[in-house]
């Protein structure tokens, strides 16, 4: 089995500012990315960068407050972001993405354009203005290599500048932990969470530091808690991607889905927020996450001493 090789990213605040605008570089890649808050996009096009060959996006929020993106590409990005400007008013923060010494050409662009919003209508995580998918340009076999390479270190990067409708949250089936496993490392630990006064059942392991609750766990069809926090955003968002899909009373996990922590999973079940420290429990204990992770860390440390 192959090991993860970590990687290296370098972050810049331009003006000193977290809000501001950020340019990210990783060690042994030519890519260049600059974020930029609308506020500031004459300053960021004025930039020698924002005159290469590459790809950009658009990111904001329509006038219900659901995010939105466009995917754009051109052989002068400061020129098309100017046009867009003029057309387009519900953008926020621009991203451009070029490589150092204007390397990519036009063709690159457009196959980079092409496979970014491929990339982001399969995750489902925030709509396209984008039209109909782009045609991917004829490239030679070695330069579809690089451009594969370039777009699978542009995916690393942007989720470090707050970018993340390229993140895929779904994940496979596994298999239960065995006491017969050869390898335990790669089997899960699994937990449930009930909600019996509204029938409500729902799975998750957790497995490489990620809790995923799985595909036909059940979750309320309505956010019911206060209104405007981050996961009814959460659970709209789910709802809106199809990742739950409304089914009778309740929804339905349409998929495996990995959350960043317990209390969010349990709180887009819930259908308001919730400790999700004290709701999971570890299948076939009755042990709560909270108490299941802390004898895991008593163990690591006994293992160290």
């Amino acid at each position: 089995m192959s090991q993860t090789v970590g990687q290296s990213l370098e972050l810049y605040y331009v003006d000193g500012r977290p809000d501001g605008m950020v340019t990210a570089e990783m060690f042994n890649w030519t890519g260049h990315v600059l974020t930029a808050p609308r506020t500031q996009i004459q300053a960021a096009l004025g930039r020698s960068e924002a005159g290469y060959t590459g790809v950009y996006l658009l990111l904001g929020e329509t006038e219900e407050g659901q995010p939105l993106a466009y995917v754009g590409e051109g052989e002068d990005i400061s020129s098309r972001i100017r046009s867009h400007d003029v057309k387009r008013d519900w953008w926020t923060t621009a991203v451009l993405v070029t490589a150092t010494a204007n390397r990519l050409n036009k063709a690159h662009a457009k196959y980079l354009e092409s496979r970014l919003i491929e990339v982001a209508r399969r995750v489902g995580r925030t709509p396209l203005e984008n039209g109909p998918q782009p045609a991917r340009p004829s490239l030679s076999e070695a330069d579809i290599a690089k451009m594969e390479a370039f777009l699978e270190n542009l995916l690393m990067v942007l989720p470090a500048v707050r970018v993340d409708l390229f993140v895929q949250s779904a994940r496979p089936p596994v298999k239960p932990r065995t006491e017969t496993a050869p390898d335990p490392k790669s089997e899960a630990v699994r937990f449930t969470l009930d909600l019996k006064k509204h029938g409500i059942t729902a799975t998750a392991f957790y497995l490489d530091g990620e809790l995923v609750v799985e595909s036909g766990s059940r979750a309320r069809i309505h956010w019911t808690g206060e209104p405007n926090s981050s996961y009814e955003k959460l659970h709209n968002e789910l709802v809106r991607a199809g990742v739950l899909a409304p089914q009778g009373g309740h929804c339905v996990f349409t998929q495996n889905y990995a959350f960043k922590s317990p209390s969010a999973a349990a709180a887009v079940i819930k259908g308001r927020n919730s400790n999700g420290l004290t709701s999971w429990r570890l299948e076939g204990s009755g042990l709560t996450y909270k108490e299941w992770e802390a004898q895991e860390l008593d163990a690591q440390v006994e293992a160290l001493i």
